[in-house]
Formats: C-alpha cells, structure tokens, sequence
C-alpha cells in the first residue's frame, strides 16, 4: 500500500523520474541550482501546469517554492519565457501563431509503468473531496463453509422511517457535488485543508454512538441518524455530479457493543427490485477478527428486508434496505459493503507484483491507456509470448478483456484477478493461450469513479457503457481511448473475443450478453461460447439467462459497439451480487474464490471453442438449433397458434423471440451533461469545416486537358444519345404502352453493361492514356450499333451479360481446414507447430 500524504513528505524516498528528468533538464540550461533534495515529490502532490507564469517558478506543487530559489534566477527565466529568448526546449507550448507560451507541456507518460524502486502513485481526488489519511487493508479469505441465503419467516420488522425530525445526526458529508455541478480539477489527497471530524464527540466510556465513516477510497455513506439507541438511518451518497445511482455502500463503523442487537437501514436505494427480497446478505468485515483469527469479509444479517420507502420527495420514489446483526466483539473496528471491495490500490499491488515479477514480466507488457479525467492511469495490459518469426506473431488472434466501467460493480474485478492469475501462470494450458492468442487486457476502465465510490458513473457524471460512440475524447478518455485502441488492433489482425465484466444486481448465477448475428453463415455462432462455458462451469454459469438481443438504448455499450466493428463474439459478462441457484452452490453466495475460478473458465472455455477438432463446436450448435426450435414452439403456443417449422424455422428472426435485457432504470443513458453539449457541438462543427477545407490534389496541364476532352466527349454522347430516341418515343408510347418499360429495362441493362467499357476508355492505369480521336470514333460506332438494334416498337432483351469486373464475381463460401497435426501441443493431445492456423471462427469482414 501507497503511504500516506504525511509520511511521504516526512520520509525522503527516491526521487520521482519525471522530477528527476526536469532536475537534469533545468540544470543542462542553467536554470536550476538548487540541490536534487529540494525537489519536490509528484506522487503527493498535484501534477498540473497552470496557464500562467508563476506556476512554473514557484507553484505548482503545492506550497512549496524552492524548485528555484534564487530570486535573481526566477527572473531570469520568467523574462526568457515571456519573450520566447533562447530557451530551446521541446516541453514549452506554441500558440498558434507560433509564439512561446509562459507554462510547461504537461509530462508524457514515460515513466507510467511501475518501477520496483518507486512508490505506488496515490490516488487522485476530486478537490471537493475529503479524504482520510488512514490506509485501508482488508485479508482475502474463504469461508470454510457455504453462506446461504437468508431464509425470509416472515416476522421481519418494518422500521418506520423518522428522518432528522425525531433522530440525531451523527455523521453527515458537507459540500457533496451533486446534479448540476461539474467536475473542475483533482489533487492527491483531494480537498485542501484540515480533515475534520464528521463523527460526533463520544462523551465517556459509557457512550455506546456507533462512529461512523466512509472518507475513504470507494467508500460511500453520506449520512447516518441515530434513531433509537441502536438503531441508525443510513443515507447513501449519489454518484458525484448526478442525483441518482445509490446501490453501492461501503462504510466503517467504531466503538461497538457485542452482544447487542443493533438495526441499520438504508433509506434511499433507487431501484425496484433487489437481490436482497430474494436472501441476499451484506457483507460485514471485523478487524478484531482479522488481526486475531485471520478472518476476513463474511455474510451476515438477520431480518432482512427490502421495501419501497413511504416518504416521497416528490421527484422519484426511495426503496429501504434494513437489517439486523450483532457485532462479535466490544470496541471493535467493522465494515459494511454491499460486495467484496477491490479498489484502485488494490490494483496497482497486484500490477506491481506482476512488474517485479522476473518470469511473468517478460510476457506480459505493462503500459499506460490513458489518464483519466482526475489523472489516474488506466493501465493497458498486452499478454502474449515472445514470437519466434514475424509471420507467427503475424498469424496471433487477439483476444480483448476489460473491467469496471461500472465502479460500483467489483464482481468484475474478482473475475479479471481470477483470470489474469492463471493466463499469468506456468500452467500448460495458460502457455498455450499466450502462444496462440495476444491479450489485451484492460483491468480498470474507471478508475476515478472506484476511487471516489460511486455505482455507475464516471467524473463527468454519466454511465460511461453508453458512450462508447462518443467523439469526446477529452471528456471520456477511458472509452475513447480503448475503443480506438481495439480499432487498431483490428487493422492488424483478427479479434476473435470480446468480453467486458460486470455485476448484476437483480438476477443470480453467471451470464453473458451477446449479439444475435445477422449473417446466415455464422448463424448462431456467437452462442457457442456461452454454452461451453456453462459447461465447463455448471453451477455458477447459466446460459438459460444468457440474452443475444441488441436493443436500441443499448447501442452505446461496448458490446453492441465492437459487434458493429466487426467482433462477432462480443460480449458483456454478468456476475451477480448475490449467489448460485445451480448444482452444489445451490442457495449459496458467491465467494471471491468462485469468482476467480470464473476467470479460469474462461481461458479453459477458450481452448474448447478454438480446439481443432470441432466435434465439440458441432455438438454445441446443434444443441443450440434444438433448443431454439423448442424456443420458438413455446413462443407459438403461448400465442396460439399452430405453424408448421420444419424447413422454415430457420429463418424467424432472433430478435422476435428474446425479451428485453433491460429492467431498471440505469439502463437508460442521459445523454451528455449540459456543460458538454456546446464542446460536443463545436467537435462535430470542427470536423464539418476540416472535410470543407480539404483541398483536392493539384493535377498536372496533362492530366487536366485529358479531363476536360473527356468531359467533352461525354457530353457529345449525350446528344447523339437523346436526339433519335427523341423522334421515335412520340408514336411509340402511345402504340406499345409495354415498351416504355422494356425500353427502360433494356437501357438500365446496356448501363451496365457499358460500365466495364468506360472504365476500360478511361484507363485505370495513371501511366496509360487513349487517343481522343480513337476513342470518339469508337463510342461513335458503338452507339450506332446499339441504335440500328433497337427498333421502336419492338421489346429489347434485357438478360444482363457477366461482369467483367473481378470484384464482382462471387466469393466462394470459406471452408475451415483443420489438421491436428498442425495444432500446437494441449491438454486435447494435439502436436506442436510453430504455424498456426485460421480459427473456425470467423468475424465480418
């Protein structure tokens, strides 16, 4: 874990390489004579280089102004800046008109990978934000016994709901940006200032006020109201800069009293329906327990329910969550979370251990996506093995995995821990994937909403899985920059999968979303991998809940978004918040460790769908045609009607016979905040006006007499064209009411047919040129004939010859050649070779 903000300003740790670039940097030019102890440390302090002089000389780390001491020397360099003197340096920016701006070009991301001998980077907040400076750390663990679901007797207690009129506040967040505020800028260590103490002033030993607080990275409670004297009213803070999205919570409560039964609810949750009606538990963490018996998070609570609040505030109804539970010890420290926590620290340990790792460091590539709107790094992870000749890393599919573009939805996180442990591991079959597929790997896609502890949203206050259309780079980094990451890739080479992890708050088990494919020749294809993990996973992946519809408001996600690239198996994983309804985990919650071993079934499944012998692809898509047929049975029946299906079921769309995926308002997008619309505006106007200003090639006074004797001779056919066709339609229309339409079937077919011609008279070739001459005198001719042939009064044949275009021709369907022999070596007994061949997979073109 990173120190904290007073510890690193206390302990002089290694110099930070930027610091340490810019130290040698001003030293070279003479403007720096300070000692390299008198640098300050970017990782505690904020990295912004403000429009204006004084930022450069003496503020822009904070409060410290020793970066150049000498009075005389920050002269110096403030006059050279303000009149671009000779100061050389590539950092300075230029204006348009090419004059030197008084500030410095905000730092490449050189040095954004981890290095073994520097500190983690802290977390940057949101400057409205206040933050403890406490380090949180929580043990894994896994209970040794199943928790099931809470069992509802039907005796539960409904609280009433009193509010701060009969209650006393006891903990409460001031200046929360909400709806109608946006974000402006962010710091390490968020607000300035002293941290105050929002929990109340216990009045002696026998004062039993639970403290509470959640200043914390992805903690969230807004208020708490004691109610009785162990009951408390629990008010969730929405994501930053909206009014909505409260499902996510994760608080830390002190001074508890064990053996007592204390009573929380939470009362403005925003959604209808919860896992928590259906035996849901929350999760409860105690730090006695964990210093003492190495026990971690767990499942607990008693009286559970979940009901619509009555109190209205006239705009949309709350729904309450309350519950019971005894703490197991007397001044102790325990947490509450809605699921298992894993934060953007929690990451960067684990991305760290992965750098410093000598075996592992040396497939998989650790490099900086982008920054984030606060300036986290959203980390890029490229896992394949070294590649013996170019046409073998040439000939590697890709394979593309992200997580948390939800923040509130850690589920994500577990399942990409699970799998990025074995990919990265020395199993046999982890060695094969990394032979054969490069994975792109992007573990956190919003790093600044699971930093602050919001559910859905990012800093701009809007669910980024529907945006993935934007062209807002600025304002949506992280999705900007993955989708035009992926883009790239796919000049390069064929992505085989896409797959994106979330977590579902309303259904149980494992499931994916896909996209029905409109292509016959892959029909039903991009089920095949859903129903071979449900294989592989039977009591935790249910492809009975699997949904392949694309729905309209669903358009912006990443799934429907690179299914319109060109990724056939494109998908969106739900993991639920709750637990199993399948086999042996029947009734029981999920664990971190069943969602680990998740991630291993998706490399295992990968095997399985790419394995040479397609006995169990086959297998799959027959099944997968059987059950669609009893599908579209029980669909008839239910309206009742009676239809023959053989040899036309085949053809009913897809879409007609699966329902909505959606059910709850976080389904719907906002569109963009009303601070973005005008930039959104000027974007698009910007791209109007560069496609206007773009100049055509010069051509040479060749190229440009041969135009317009062209031009010429086109116009001449024209007129020797209409003038006999207009002597002989007179009497004819009104003779033969049949031949206009032949006349017209035989003309559009002559078109056609000319058009081969044409682009022969013309020539393809820049180097090849026809005589003018030659060229009127054969068109001449041509249309001569064509005119003697046609005979008013008489229907032409219209049967359109062969084109002689090639890339008319048909293409033949792609029949996949498998050999086992040419296989690399796996569990599935098939012989090593270093070229590999066309997956049975096939993506559009």
């Amino acid at each position: 874990m990173f120190s904290t903000l007073e510890t690193e300003l206390k302990q002089e740790t290694l110099p930070d390489p930027y610091e340490d670039f810019m130290y040698h940097h001003l030293q070279y030019y003479g403007y720096f004579k300070a000692q390299r102890g008198s640098l300050p440390n970017s990782a505690t302090h904020q990295h912004v280089w403000k429009n204006n002089p004084r930022y450069l000389v003496s503020g822009s780390f904070g409060e410290r102004e020793d970066v150049i001491p000498d009075p005389l020397q920050k002269e110096k360099l403030l006059y050279s800046l303000m009149l671009g003197s000779p100061l050389k340096s590539r950092q300075l920016l230029h204006d348009e008109f090419g004059e030197v701006k008084p500030c410095l070009r905000e730092p490449r991301d050189l040095f954004a990978f981890f290095s073994s001998s520097g500190p983690l980077q802290a977390p940057r907040w949101p400057i409205e934000c206040e933050v403890i400076k406490e380090s949180l750390c929580h043990i894994e663990w896994v209970p040794p016994q199943p928790e099931y679901f809470y069992q509802p007797t039907g005796n539960e207690k409904l609280p009433e709901i009193v509010g701060e009129e009969k209650g006393t506040v006891v903990y409460q967040l001031d200046s929360v940006p909400t709806e109608g505020s946006y974000f402006t800028s962010a710091r390490v260590g968020g607000k300035r200032g002293i941290i105050r103490e929002l929990a109340i002033t216990l009045q002696g030993p026998e004062d039993n006020t639970l403290l509470f607080e959640s200043r914390f990275e992805s903690g969230n409670l807004q208020k708490a109201i004691r109610v009785d004297t162990y009951e408390y009213e629990l008010t969730l803070r929405t994501d930053l800069y909206t009014n909505k999205h409260t499902q996510w919570f994760y608080f830390r409560v002190q001074n508890t009293r064990k053996d007592v039964t204390y009573r929380f609810t939470i009362v403005n949750l925003l959604k209808p329906k919860s896992l928590y009606t259906i035996g849901m538990k929350p999760l409860m963490y105690s730090q006695l327990d964990a210093d003492t018996h190495n026990i971690g998070w767990r499942r607990e609570g008693k009286e559970i329910r979940y009901f619509k609040n009555n109190t209205e505030d006239g705009q949309q109804p709350f729904y309450c969550l309350t519950w019971t539970i005894q703490f197991p010890h007397d001044q102790d420290t325990c947490f509450f979370a809605h699921f298992y926590p894993y934060t953007y620290t929690d990451l960067q340990c684990y991305l760290l251990s992965v750098a410093n790792n000598p075996v592992q460091s040396q497939f998989c590539k650790l490099r900086t996506l982008c920054r984030s709107l606060a300036g986290n790094t959203v980390y890029l992870l490229t896992i394949t093995n070294p590649s013996r000749t170019p046409q073998e890393a040439a000939a590697k599919k890709a394979v593309v995995l992200s997580a948390r573009v939800h923040p509130g939805e850690s589920n994500g996180s577990w399942i990409m821990k699970g799998f990025l442990d074995f990919i990265l591991s020395n199993s046999p079959d982890a060695q094969l994937l990394r032979d054969i597929f490069i994975f792109k790997v992007v573990p956190m896609l919003n790093p600044d909403g699971v930093i602050v502890g919001n559910y859905r949203c990012s800093l701009a206050g809007r669910d980024l899985n529907r945006h993935y259309k934007t062209i807002l780079k600025e304002s949506f980094p992280c999705i900007w920059y993955t989708r035009n990451m992926i883009k790239r890739l796919l000049e390069e080479r064929e992505v085989l999968l896409y797959c994106d992890f979330h977590g579902h708050s309303r259904k149980n088990n494992i499931f994916l979303y896909g996209c029905n494919s409109n292509d016959r020749k892959y029909w039903l294809h991009e089920r095949v991998f859903p129903l071979m993990l449900s294989k592989n996973a039977p009591d935790k992946f249910s492809f009975q809940s699997c949904n392949f519809k694309v729905q309209k408001c669903k358009e912006g996600t990443g799934r429907v978004v690179m299914w319109r690239m060109g990724i056939l198996n494109s998908y969106t994983m739900e993991s639920t918040f709750g637990g199993s309804t399948l086999g042996n985990k029947r009734d029981t919650h999920f664990t971190t460790e069943d969602l680990k071993s998740l991630g291993y079934h998706v490399c295992d499944t990968l095997l399985d769908f790419c394995d040479p012998d397609r006995t169990k692809f086959m297998q799959c898509l027959a099944e997968l045609k059987e059950l669609l047929q009893q599908e579209i049975h029980k669909k008839f029946n239910e309206l009742g009607q009676d239809m023959d299906l053989e040899g036309s079921w085949s053809d009913i769309s897809l879409s007609d016979i699966e329902s909505s995926t959606s059910g709850s308002d976080s389904s719907l997008s906002d569109g963009l905040p009303v601070h973005l619309l005008n930039i959104a505006h000027e974007v698009n106007q910007k791209k109007k006006m560069y496609k206007k200003k773009k100049k055509k090639p010069l051509q040479t006074r060749k190229q440009r007499n041969e135009q317009y004797q062209k031009n010429n001779l086109m116009r001449e056919l024209k007129l020797t064209e209409d003038i006999p066709e207009r002597a002989g339609f007179a009497s004819t229309l009104q003779k033969q009411p049949t031949f206009f339409r032949n006349s017209e079937n035989a003309n559009s077919s002559t078109m056609r047919n000319e058009k081969p011609r044409l682009n022969e008279l013309h020539g393809k070739d820049k180097g090849s040129s026809l005589d003018p001459l030659k060229m009127t005198s054969l068109i001449l001719t041509k249309n001569k004939e064509r005119m003697q042939t046609e005979k008013p009064g008489f229907t032409v044949s219209c049967s359109p010859k062969r084109s002689t275009n090639p890339s008319q021709e048909p293409v033949p369907d792609m029949q996949p050649s498998w050999s086992r022999n040419t296989y690399p070596a796996t569990k599935r007994g098939c012989a090593a070779m270093t070229v590999y061949p066309s997956l049975h997979i096939y993506t559009y073109p």
